[in-house]
Parts: C-alpha cells; sequence; structure tokens
C-alpha cells in the first residue's frame, strides 16, 4: 500500500537525521503555543525522528541555540506558506551562521510548506469548524499575510484560484493583512459586486498573533458573515512537514541549501 504524504513507517533512530522546525516567532505566546502543538503532532506521526524547533526571533529557543547543540545532518524546515523574505534570506542566513560554528552537523534547507493541496483540506477544516461550506452563493477571502515580493503574492492568488475552480465556492477574493493591498474589505466588496450573498473570511496565515488579529478586525468591520480561525496545529500541517522533510532528504539537489561547516 502506498503511504500517504508524511505517514511513513518509523525511522530508526540514529539514522534518520533530525528535523528542525524553523519559526518565525512572535511576542504573542499563542504563536509559540501553536509551534509547539504542531511539533508534538510531528512526532507523533514519526516516531523515531527528532524533531525540534527553532525560532528566527521573539521566542526562545532560537536557531544559533538548537543547532549548537545538535549533531549529524539536518534538515531544516520553515514555517512558511510562501516563499518570500524570510525564507529566501533570513532563514539560510541563520542556518549559515550557526551550521559554521558546529563541525558537527551538516544543515539542508527544505522547502516552504506552500503551496499544497494538504494546506487546502487544512483550510477547509478551519472553515468547517466555523460552520461554513462551498456552495452557491458564498465567497470567500482568502486573507494571507502579503509581501513586498511579488512573486509570493502571485503564488497566492494561484491558490485562491485553485480554490475557486476546484473547492465549489462561488468565487474567491485575495487580500492582505499587511506590505501590499488588496485589505480584507476590498476583497469583500469585489466578492459582493461579483454576487456573493455570504461570505466567509478564512485567514491563510500558520498562528494566532498580530496579522490574524488585524484580519479578523477588519473582516468584522467589513461585515463578513464568518470568519475561520488560522491554520494552527492541524493534522494535515504536520503531514505536510514530513512530507517536505521527506522530499528534501530525497532530493539530490535540495530546494534552498546544503550547508556543511
Amino acid at each position: 500500500m502506498t503511504p500517504r504524504p508524511g505517514e511513513r513507517r518509523p525511522a530508526r533512530p540514529g539514522r534518520a537525521g533530525t528535523l528542525l522546525l524553523v519559526a518565525h516567532g512572535s511576542r504573542d505566546p499563542r504563536h509559540a503555543e501553536t509551534v509547539t502543538a504542531l511539533t508534538a503532532r510531528v512526532r507523533a506521526l514519526r516516531p523515531g525522528l527528532r524533531v525540534t524547533v527553532g525560532f528566527l526571533d521573539h521566542c526562545a529557543p532560537g536557531i544559533d541555540q538548537v543547532l549548537d547543540r545538535l549533531d549529524g545532518r539536518i534538515t531544516a524546515l520553515p514555517l512558511l506558506l510562501n516563499r518570500a523574505f524570510h525564507a529566501k534570506h533570513d532563514i539560510p542566513g541563520a542556518l549559515a551562521a550557526a551550521a559554521a560554528r558546529n563541525p558537527r552537523t551538516t544543515v539542508r534547507q527544505g522547502p516552504v510548506l506552500g503551496p499544497s493541496p494538504l494546506l487546502l483540506d487544512a483550510l477547509d477544516r478551519r472553515l468547517a469548524e466555523a460552520g461554513v461550506r462551498p456552495g452557491r452563493g458564498t465567497g470567500l477571502v482568502l486573507a494571507a499575510a502579503g509581501s513586498s515580493d511579488p512573486a509570493a503574492n502571485a503564488v497566492t492568488r494561484r491558490v485562491a484560484a485553485d480554490l475557486e475552480r476546484h473547492h465549489g465556492w462561488a468565487a474567491v477574493e485575495v487580500a492582505h493583512a499587511s506590505a501590499a493591498p488588496p485589505r480584507v474589505a476590498d476583497a469583500v466588496a469585489a466578492l459582493r459586486a461579483r454576487g456573493a450573498r455570504r461570505i466567509a473570511v478564512a485567514p491563510y496565515l500558520l498562528a494566532p498573533g498580530l496579522l490574524p488579529d488585524r484580519i479578523a478586525d477588519q473582516a468584522r468591520a467589513a461585515g463578513a458573515d464568518a470568519l475561520a480561525a488560522p491554520l494552527g496545529a492541524a493534522p494535515e500541517l504536520a503531514r505536510l512537514l514530513l512530507h517536505r522533510y521527506d522530499q528534501a532528504r530525497a532530493d539530490a539537489a535540495p530546494v534552498g541549501l546544503r550547508l556543511s561547516a
């Protein structure tokens, strides 16, 4: 039987290496709580795999602290939905600096989480929990963080187009919480202009914090009918992380970087 993504037989201790989840970090304690819960799900799915987490900012432990105490092969996966500034610059720089100090490690950066059907499954889960399902007359605002990188915003628009074509929504519009328009109110207005009678807003974000709270405030002000929670520690995300881990280890020319001290 072919396993589902992320669901493989338990790894042998000592041979699987280490999966390092790299989170952005936040002053909001809910962020670290969500990352901790997601890490626990990943460990439960793959017994025998050493899984740890490091933060870029605001939370402990930092990436350097984690890598200083590890050895062997390490696969670092960014807890990011799009490949933008953090994935292209901040994380590679932090990994390189930490790996250079520790000659016992070989570090490989794997791909970001998105896009993936598993992310859309997690999004559907949060919308269903909010009492919303796709259907005629129901429009969806896909509310992402937004980026100064046009390529990252283009990926979010492609995700929205896929949701509209294949997931049964009457219409889907993108909104950004920062960096670039459109805002939630703009997306809600566009959906009403397209004939949507009911509008749901779904934060396309991993954890609670400043940006999801901003999206929630804007959704209420714009008169949206329903608001989903962030993706959080959804089981689909845990499976996706293990799928990305397997991809990174199997790829002879890995996405991202390979660092050897």
